[in-house]
């Protein structure tokens, strides 16, 4: 009976971080660029029951053989494994906004902040006061020549990332990039990812890697709400069924402890 207490907690904290993960997702529903978490679950190792006072031995004329009188598998509860994050590209928005941008594709922006580069897939940006090209925290985006510099917002970009002025001038050409391991990137708030040893060091994205760069649109968040909705009953409707499920062992204890101690007057 101890073991049905341990086997529903398990589940109610499994689902419980489930449902963190969906509620962070649908409160992002309207964030441009977000990508949504998922968690995975696995189980813990089954026991293999066998009965105790049946050896499953039989006799053949050539001998004996053992049935191996198996009754079933006991399960054990569940952990979370994992909880990575789906880069399925979102649907793009016009902004008619000449300083945004949403990239086709795998890769990543490249933004410079204090604490080193962080990546991002939100390309809602600015010209700063001082000229240059800034996300809306202020941090500067990176070209392939460094910080990028604009005059004003009559430039031009084409779909391979080049800046270019109205008097056919290029300014440089949008620092893009990619990992190895993109769905292990770590989250670094803002719509800012970083990299970790999982993901890989960031190497910029050439030819066949590289995104597509699409001038005056956004990417919007690739949470569906109605995917998300469904989701968090499941894991409402589990979290109950774990729930009764410690409740009626933990009835069961009690009926046993009573007719234990009623014996023992």
């Amino acid at each position: 009976m101890i073991r049905g207490w341990y086997t529903g907690a398990s589940g109610m904290v499994a689902q419980q971080n489930r449902l963190d993960a969906i509620s962070n997702n649908l409160a992002n529903v309207d964030t441009t660029g977000f990508k949504r978490d998922v968690t995975v679950s696995k189980s813990f190792s089954e026991l293999l029951l066998r009965r105790k006072d049946f050896d499953g031995v039989y006799t053949i004329p050539e001998g004996s053989a053992d049935a191996a009188p198996i009754i079933g598998k006991l399960g054990l509860g569940v952990e979370t494994n994992e909880n990575f994050t789906d880069f399925a590209e979102g649907s793009l928005k016009n902004t008619e906004k000449a300083t945004d941008f949403a990239l086709h594709g795998k890769g990543f922006f490249v933004i410079q902040t204090p604490t080193g580069n962080r990546y991002t897939r939100n390309g809602n940006f600015y010209i700063g006061k001082e000229g240059i090209l800034e996300t809306k925290d202020g941090y500067p985006v990176l070209g392939e020549n460094g910080i990028i510099r604009l005059e004003d917002d009559k430039f031009k970009v084409n779909e391979d990332g080049m800046i270019v002025t109205k008097d056919n001038q290029v300014v440089d050409r949008f620092l893009a990039v990619r990992f190895d391991n993109e769905r292990y990137l770590k989250k670094a708030g803002n719509s800012f990812y970083m990299e970790n040893e999982i993901s890989g060091p960031a190497h910029i994205a050439e030819g066949e890697e590289r995104p597509q760069f699409i001038q005056t649109f956004v990417e919007s968040s690739n949470v569906n709400v109605v995917n998300e909705m469904v989701r968090m009953i499941e894991v409402n409707r589990a979290y109950e069924a774990n729930q009764k499920t410690i409740q009626s062992e933990d009835q069961m204890m009690s009926t046993l402890w009573n007719r234990v101690a009623a014996r023992s007057r």
